[in-house]
């Protein structure tokens, strides 16, 4: 996501709305309400954003870029607001929480998803903002109003019906394609875990990792299991398709692929302590040992490159195996972490050590979603891991910037 380019706009629109400097720990509830308002609205129009941290000047045009300070970055607790929004809104209000730096400075952006089956409306009133039982649109003047023309009570209802029409065109062909072949219920997990297991046996056996030596590892997995959605070569050809020819790549790479081979349910690759296996059934798992010894430093800028080289690769690879509308769930995980340093600029390595033996981090996101957003899921992934380092989320001043970076030396290889 191009965050440098959202904020600099300058200009409100449906899809967009800039705040001053606050700390929601510091709001009225009124002021915390104007915020519900414009969550419910954008995600009745077309999804957008708030950016917080752009002031008005003279004119009053949003072109302050002030930023906000560690405190008031900090204050926008994504459970806490995400409870407060959602108190007022049926269905639940979709949208996270970013932190982008540009130009050096923490904003805080709410990125809200447009609703997928029903329009959301307000379940209750606060403070003369709020009005039980409106629903909430955002318009072309860049105003969050109730909707109170035919026209666009009208639009809300088309929207609702296309979705569901979607909704069910989507089950529908899953159900064709599928057939005999799909998991129901809750066995879909329990197969996609004993694929899982096994393969973490062959880790070891192959491996042989010091139980000392700290390793990374990364599944994703689809939300349906069947034994044979895709063919061997199929899965071949959309990893050869995913794998860059950057050398300097710290994920899979073409030597890898040339090296893997064939087993009856997947594509596997074990070697220089790195495995891997690409399944049949559309699961991935990615297991590789860190190198150093337990009380070496961990470099943030490995961390950074590894974790943006994985979410480029795999993103690719969904991509080229034709997921969309399917959820994905990720998996990150460090095992043997514990009293391990990060070497992060700026900071005493003391003070950046992990107290836990396993760290774990997950992602459920549409296939989509994953594909085409893979700065925002690599930013969050990267920062996700470095909290368990004591290292605080206004501390990654750079990253956006890193991770960008990093992606266009990928796509020009």
């Amino acid at each position: 996501m191009d965050w440098e380019r959202i904020i600099k706009r300058g200009v409100e629109s449906d899809e967009l709305d800039y705040k001053a400097a606050q700390n929601w720990n510091k709001l009225a509830r009124a002021g915390r309400a104007k915020f519900a308002r414009h969550c419910m609205a954008m995600a009745n129009t077309k999804g957008g954003y708030v950016v917080v941290g752009v002031g008005e000047d003279a004119s009053g045009k949003p072109s302050l870029l002030t930023g906000l300070t560690e405190e008031e970055s900090q204050s926008f607790d994504p459970t806490e607001i995400g409870n407060f929004v959602n108190r007022f809104s049926d269905p639940q209000v979709e949208f996270t929480l970013e932190r982008p730096v540009v130009d050096g400075k923490q904003f805080v952006v709410f990125a809200i998803q447009r609703f997928s089956q029903l329009p959301h409306v307000c379940t209750g009133g606060c403070e003369h903002e709020l009005q039980q039982g409106v629903f909430y649109i955002r318009t072309a003047d860049a105003s969050s109003r109730p909707a109170y023309r035919a026209s666009e009570i009208h639009a809300l209802i088309q929207r609702a019906m296309r979705n569901q029409r979607e909704l069910l065109g989507r089950m529908i062909r899953g159900l064709l394609y599928e057939n005999h072949t799909a998991t129901p219920g809750n066995e879909n997990q329990s197969r996609f875990q004993e694929e899982l297991n096994h393969s973490r046996q062959f880790f070891q056996k192959l491996i042989k990792p010091d139980c000392r030596t700290t390793q990374a590892e990364l599944v994703i997995t689809p939300d349906r299991y069947v034994a044979e959605r895709f063919t061997l070569s199929e899965i071949r050809t959309a990893a050869e398709e995913s794998c860059g020819t950057d050398p300097d790549s710290l994920f899979i790479v073409l030597q890898d692929l040339r090296e893997a081979y064939f087993t009856n349910v997947s594509l596997r690759y074990g070697g220089s302590g790195n495995f891997w296996q690409i399944y049949r059934t559309g699961q991935f798992h990615f297991r590789t040992l860190l190198p150093g010894k337990a009380d070496d430093l961990i470099s943030y800028t490995d961390l950074c490159n590894f974790v943006t080289d994985a979410v480029n690769f795999c993103a690719s690879l969904y991509g080229a195996l034709g997921f969309s509308d399917q959820d994905l769930h990720l998996d990150a995980s460090l095992y043997q972490a514990e009293n391990r340093r990060m070497q992060f600029p700026g900071m005493d390595p003391a003070d950046t050590i992990c107290r836990i033996p396993e760290i774990a981090v997950h992602l459920n996101c549409s296939a989509a979603n994953f594909i085409s957003g893979r700065a925002v899921h690599a930013d969050s992934l990267v920062r996700r891991i470095c909290e368990r380092f004591n290292i605080s989320d206004g501390r990654h001043m750079d990253l956006s910037a890193r991770i960008e970076q990093r992606l266009r030396q990928q796509q020009e290889h």
